[in-house]
C-alpha cells in the first residue's frame, strides 16, 4: 500500500498535538501511533492489547502508509503509558477543529446539535484511577458526529445532573453556535445555558419539566388548562402531526403545537415560541400517549413547526446512534466495558474512539459493526480513513 498521505487527514492533525515524551528517546511519531490505533478500533480492535496486536500483523506497506516506516509499532505497554500522559485537553482541542470544518451547517442553517451525558461503567471500579468516569458530549443530528465533549470530574457520588450541569458552559464555548440549534433534555433547561448560547449567536431548544416548575405550570395552563379554569384565549396555534411504524409500535403519531402568545408573558430570556409535543402509539395491543413542553429561541418566520419537530426529534439522535444503541460507542465499541483508568488513558481512548466513529458516519457509513468487520478483513480501507481527506460524504 503506498502512503497517501494527505494534508486534510486526521493523521496529519495528530501532528499538531504537543508530545509529552523525552524526545532524544522517542521510536515511534506521535501521529502515527494515533492514527494506528483509530484505524484499528474501524477494524474492530478495541482493547489497548488487541490494538498492538493489530499493528504487529500488519503489512510494512501499510504501516508506512500510518507513519512506521521502520514496520515496527509500539506494544500495549508502551500505547497505555503515552496516553496516560498525553494532554487529553489538546486532544479534544484537535479533533473538534479538525471535523467543525465539515459539520458546519448549510446555507438553510438550524442545524441541531444535541447534548448529553454517559458513564464509562467499566471505571466506576476505579474510583482512584485518575480519569473521569462521566463525559459531556456535543452530539451533531444531521451529520452523526461527535463535535466536542467535557469530562466531568466530579465525584462519582455526586448527582449526574448536577455534575453534568457544572461542565455544560465549558461545553458549548468549545462550539461555534451559529447557524446552529442547541437540543437537551430538561435538565439543560437552564437560563445561563440559553444566555451562554444565544449570546454566541445561536439558538435553543429545550424540554420543560419539573426542573423548572414555574415554567411548565405556565405551559400546562396555556395548553392544557384544567376544567375548572377558564380557557387561554389564543390567537396563534400552529400544527403539524407525523406518522410512524416500527421499534414494535404501532401508528406512532407525533402532534406538535406551537404557539407564540406567551412572549411577552414568560420570564425567560430570549423565548420566541412554546410547544406542546403528544406522543400516542400502540404498544401490545395497548394505547399510550405522552405530552412533553419546550420553549425556543426560534421565530416562526425561521423555524416553522415542521422544522420544530425535526429537531426536537433529532435530539435522541444522541441516544439512539451514539450512546445506546446496537451501532454506537458502549455496544459496538464496548467503551462501557473498558477497564482503562491510569491518568489521561481514558479520555483520550474515548476521543479516539469519537473520532473512529466520526470517519464512518463521514464516509456516509451506518452499519457500523459490520464496516468494522469487514475492515478486520480489509485493513487498508481503516487505513484509508485516516490518511485521506475529511470531507463531507
Amino acid at each position: 500500500m503506498e502512503s497517501t498521505l494527505s494534508p486534510a487527514s486526521l493523521t496529519a492533525a495528530f501532528a499538531d498535538l504537543p508530545d509529552p515524551r523525552c524526545l532524544s528517546r522517542v521510536s515511534y511519531p506521535l501521529p502515527a501511533i494515533l492514527a494506528m490505533t483509530v484505524a484499528a478500533i474501524l477494524a474492530n480492535c478495541l482493547s489497548v492489547l488487541a490494538i498492538a496486536e493489530w499493528g504487529a500483523d500488519q503489512s510494512p506497506a501499510l504501516l508506512a502508509a500510518l507513519g512506521f516506516p521502520g514496520g515496527k509499532t509500539p506494544g500495549q505497554s508502551t500505547r497505555q503509558r503515552l496516553f496516560a500522559k498525553l494532554d487529553a485537553d489538546a486532544v479534544a482541542a484537535l479533533l473538534t477543529a479538525s471535523f467543525a470544518a465539515v459539520a458546519q451547517p448549510g446555507e438553510a442553517g438550524l442545524q441541531g446539535v444535541a447534548i448529553d451525558g454517559k458513564a464509562q461503567r467499566g471505571r466506576l471500579r476505579f474510583p482512584g484511577g485518575g480519569g473521569p468516569v462521566h463525559v459531556l458530549s456535543a452530539y451533531c443530528h444531521d451529520r452523526g458526529l461527535v463535535l466536542a465533549e467535557e469530562p466531568i470530574c466530579a465525584p462519582v457520588s455526586t448527582d449526574k445532573g448536577e455534575a453534568e450541569l457544572t461542565v455544560a458552559p465549558a461545553l458549548l464555548r468549545r462550539l461555534d453556535w451559529h447557524g446552529r440549534v442547541l437540543t437537551g433534555d430538561a435538565l439543560f433547561c437552564q437560563r445561563n445555558l440559553c444566555e451562554t448560547v444565544h449570546d454566541a449567536g445561536g439558538d435553543y431548544l429545550v424540554t420543560v419539566k419539573e426542573h423548572q416548575r414555574g415554567l411548565l405550570q405556565d405551559l400546562q395552563f396555556f395548553f392544557d388548562p384544567p376544567s375548572d379554569e377558564p380557557t387561554w384565549l389564543h390567537t396563534d396555534l400552529r400544527t403539524t402531526r407525523t406518522l410512524d411504524y416500527g421499534h414494535g409500535r404501532t401508528l406512532e403519531l407525533r402532534t406538535l403545537t406551537a404557539s407564540t402568545d406567551l412572549n411577552g408573558y414568560l420570564d425567560w430570556p430570549h423565548v420566541k415560541q412554546v410547544l406542546r409535543i403528544e406522543r400516542t402509539w400502540r404498544e401490545h395491543g395497548v394505547t399510550k400517549r405522552w405530552i412533553d413542553y419546550a420553549i425556543t429561541s426560534l421565530s416562526p418566520d425561521r423555524a416553522d413547526v415542521d422544522t420544530l419537530l425535526r429537531l426536537k426529534r433529532g435530539h435522541w439522535a444522541i441516544e439512539n446512534r451514539l450512546h445506546w444503541c446496537k451501532e454506537c460507542k458502549d455496544v459496538t465499541l464496548r467503551e462501557a466495558a473498558s477497564l482503562i483508568h491510569a491518568g489521561h488513558g481514558p479520555r483520550v481512548m474515548s476521543l479516539l474512539r469519537d473520532s473512529a466513529l466520526n470517519l464512518l458516519r463521514l464516509a456516509g457509513i451506518d452499519q457500523i459493526a459490520a464496516t468494522m468487520r469487514s475492515h478486520s478483513r480489509h485493513p487498508d480501507r481503516a487505513v484509508t480513513l485516516v490518511t485521506h481527506p475529511l470531507t463531507r460524504a
